[in-house]
């Protein structure tokens, strides 16, 4: 019997391959809300981040969110995002 594949993602803070479990995504809902996505089932653009707060210092420096997104993110977005990445641990 063949053994499940399983769905690997590439983090925006460190590029490290990880299983889809192991990471968090991070969706625009088609309203434009950003948000963390704990299921995996919120719909919208999505893109992968470790559950890792420097992770996410990463790619706000770098910019990959709003690569990700194809916008500007607002700091408040990331204030949130870092806090619900550092308290929901």
């Amino acid at each position: 019997m063949q053994q499940k594949k399983i769905p690997m993602r590439m983090c925006i803070g460190c590029n490290q391959m990880r299983s889809k479990k192991e990471l968090v995504r991070v969706v625009r809902s088609p309203e434009g809300n950003i948000s963390l996505d704990h299921t995996g089932k919120k719909p919208g653009r999505g893109a992968y981040l470790c559950n890792n707060p420097e992770c996410l210092k990463k790619a706000r420096k770098s910019r990959r969110l709003e690569r990700a997104f194809h916008g500007a993110i607002p700091d408040e977005i990331f204030e949130m995002l870092e806090g619900e990445l550092t308290h929901g641990k």
